[in-house]
């Protein structure tokens, strides 16, 4: 019988890099973590057309590359009336490709039994962090409401990943689909940084256009972290790299975005960048393994 609860088995000194930002967005039925109308606009929005591998194709994609990746979807139910994809199907399959996978859940906030999915995913489940989505989830992430999920994530010890920046979801369709980008700004994380000094934060993607607000953030509060998802690194902005390379090389991650930003592609075009070869190390996967206390 496959495994249902997740262990880590990574070789950590065979792997090249561990991806913080990976997409689950099919499961083994087909089913979509999003509304086709929202899936079509992300593939306008990044020219990516290609096929949405499920758990089994990715662990193979990253297995190919000696990398590792942490996969995740978005429960989003509340706000977009779409069924998710089960965070704890994500984890009995990365279960099974644990020398390549890390199972992060996601728990819709406005969910009234967010508290106690939290604390399953994690006792029963082994997942590894939580993925959140302002803008697509449809909550203020500073509002004190939220606070009972935050803290039964920082309870269990495992990190909290929130999507920042713009988004590709809903760009172009009438209203942006009624999507709020400003629930994505990361200095809404800044008060949640501050009560919960216990809680890793990923502020996720560069944070176009709050570039600056996710760097003082980062920079004040040493419980943050950056990843690099989302954007080819030829189009990072200056004072990313300027921090990557120097003040806020301990807490830079490696993301891609996959399947619509593939690491193939983050790794050519970072070569075309000013980020310093001797950082690519702990920016590709030794920042990670301290972050998920992967080498205890």
């Amino acid at each position: 019988m496959a495994p249902t609860r997740y262990e880590p088995a990574l070789d950590l000194d065979s792997l090249t890099a561990i991806d913080m930002h990976v997409h689950v967005e099919i499961d083994d039925h087909g089913h979509a973590s999003l509304p086709r109308d929202l899936v079509e606009a992300a593939s306008r929005y990044f020219k990516a057309d290609g096929p949405r591998p499920e758990l089994d194709a990715i662990a193979k994609h990253y297995r190919e590359r000696r990398m590792a990746a942490v996969v995740f979807t978005v429960d989003a139910e509340a706000h977009l009336g779409h069924p998710p994809l089960e965070s704890a199907q994500i984890a009995a399959g990365a279960a099974v490709h644990a020398d390549v996978l890390i199972p992060f859940g996601s728990v819709d906030p406005h969910r009234d039994d967010a508290v106690e999915r939290v604390q399953r995913l994690v006792e029963v489940h082994g997942v590894r962090g939580f993925k959140l989505h302002p803008t697509v989830q449809g909550f203020d992430p500073s509002d004190e409401r939220w606070y009972p999920l935050y803290q039964a994530i920082a309870d269990a010890g495992v990190p909290a990943l929130f999507h920042t920046g713009q988004t590709g979801i809903g760009a172009g369709l009438p209203g942006g689909r009624g999507l709020r980008l400003a629930l994505s700004n990361p200095m809404l994380l800044d008060g949640v940084a501050a009560d919960f000094p216990s809680l890793q934060i990923v502020m996720a993607h560069p944070s176009v256009p709050w570039q600056d607000e996710a760097l003082a953030v980062a920079t004040h509060k040493h419980n943050t972290w950056i990843d690099l998802s989302g954007w080819s690194p030829r189009y990072f902005p200056e004072s990313l790299v300027r921090a990557a390379n120097s003040y806020l090389k301990d807490r830079v991650l490696f993301g891609t975005d996959f399947p619509l930003l593939t690491p193939d592609r983050w790794l050519d075009d970072v070569r075309q960048t000013a980020l310093r070869p001797e950082r690519l190390g702990g920016i590709l996967k030794d920042n990670a393994v301290r972050l998920l206390g992967l080498g205890t």
